[in-house]
């Protein structure tokens, strides 16, 4: 069993537990706002952003889809001007491309003027364009209108984790998965690792995104929601000509999700997708990946069951273009009519880490909670990646509170 010792010292300040985007920005932020404070980052795999932060479709998101005043809306918008500077900062590959959201249907349109206005509550400049405009940025595309958002963008946020990780002059350790937890409040937390290894810490950051939920059971604090994961998949364009830049159908308000889009990245190449089906895993990247454990943890859970029956139908179409390339295909095609099912090549999948809530409410925001010497990022979907920096800073001020506190 592994415990906080009386007497025994800590072999840092703070613990982070994670090392995706969000968890290497926070050492970052850290050791900016504190320059000495010791900062140890465990990570389960042999190298950094494995998961979501290396698996999403690389785009520097405007936040023009969140509601004004979330920390969605501020962060992202913030995060995107950051992230641009940042790579440029620091050499990491990035482009600032816009991109255009596109209505194919006229039910849409009230949506698309939606979001006009959101982006203009959020500061963000949008034009918009009549349907013989889109083909100024898109020939191949067509629409009924579409909206142009210029501070869109692509990066390679893969290389931003690793480059805030060497920045953060943090020790990290790789093929770390933590076992347990034991956190005593008046004096710190002590984590067991698959290794055998103890790390002592002060404060326990949790930013384990697919685990989030998991290792705040493990430091013994109730998270409220539970992770239910969502695995994205993604086609990749044979014909890359077809696209210019990012195209993206106007979302439906009630999911997370933004649809299949087109998004040209950093490396040239086109990526279509990702739509959205429940994973049989927290890391299923494929049907054929199932954790009996993870299922059942996930059918436990009442909130899954209650979001199932609220959502059958949409979450019914996503499958069937899961396991129907023709039904993939024929929903790429309402943008771009030329693509045809040999263009589409398999890449890839991701996961999203999506927080449902017992009533089976999608929690729509970030979430980031505290207890006894622990803060937990318990919801950091997408658009976390473009917004990282300012997640990271928000959670370095809580643990740095915290700090200063015991």
């Amino acid at each position: 069993m592994v415990q906080v010792s009386a007497g025994v010292a800590h072999d840092c300040d703070v613990l982070v537990v994670g090392g995706g985007i969000v968890g290497l920005s926070t050492a970052y932020a850290i050791s900016r706002a504190a320059p000495g404070t010791r900062v140890t980052v465990l990570e389960k795999e042999a190298g950094a952003a494995r998961h979501q932060t290396g698996r999403n479709s690389g785009v520097i998101h405007s936040g023009i889809y969140y509601r004004p005043g979330s920390l969605k809306a501020r962060y992202a918008v913030k995060g995107a001007a950051e992230m641009v500077k940042f790579c440029a900062e620091y050499g990491v590959a990035h482009a600032v491309t816009g991109k255009l959201i596109v209505a194919t249907e006229r039910a849409e349109l009230p949506r698309l003027h939606a979001l006009v206005q959101r982006g203009r509550e959020n500061g963000i400049p949008v034009r918009e364009l009549g349907a013989a405009q889109i083909a100024e940025y898109e020939p191949e595309v067509r629409g009924l209108a579409a909206i142009h958002v210029g501070t869109t963008g692509v990066c390679d946020f893969v290389g931003v984790a690793r480059q805030l990780g060497e920045a953060s002059g943090a020790e990290i350790r790789y093929g770390a998965r933590v076992e347990r937890i034991d956190r005593r409040p008046e004096r710190g937390v002590a984590v067991l690792t698959a290794r055998g290894d103890v790390v002592r810490g002060r404060v326990l950051v949790n930013c384990a995104g697919l685990y989030c939920d998991e290792i705040a059971r493990l430091a013994g604090d109730e998270p409220g929601m539970r992770i239910v994961p969502f695995r994205g998949e993604y086609y990749e364009l044979a014909r890359r000509e077809l696209v210019r830049g990012l195209v993206y159908p106007v979302p439906d308000p009630a999911f997370p999700f933004l649809g299949v889009h087109l998004t040209r990245g950093i490396d040239g190449g086109v990526h279509i997708g990702p739509n959205a089906v429940p994973a049989l895993a927290r890391e299923g990247y494929g049907w054929g990946v199932v954790r009996p454990r993870e299922v059942a943890g996930t059918l436990a859970w009442p909130g899954a069951w209650a979001l199932a029956r609220r959502h059958w139908r949409y979450g019914g179409g996503e499958l069937r273009r899961s396991v129907s390339k023709r039904a993939f295909t024929a929903a790429v095609r309402r943008l771009l009519p030329a693509v045809t099912e040999a263009d589409l090549v398999p890449a890839a999948a991701g996961v999203r880490a999506q927080a449902v809530l017992r009533d089976g409410s999608l929690v729509d925001d970030f979430l980031i909670k505290e207890g006894a010497r622990t803060v937990h990022v318990l919801n950091a979907p997408s658009p976390a990646a473009t917004a990282s920096l300012p997640i990271g800073r928000e959670v370095a001020r809580r643990a740095l509170e915290m700090l200063g506190s015991v």
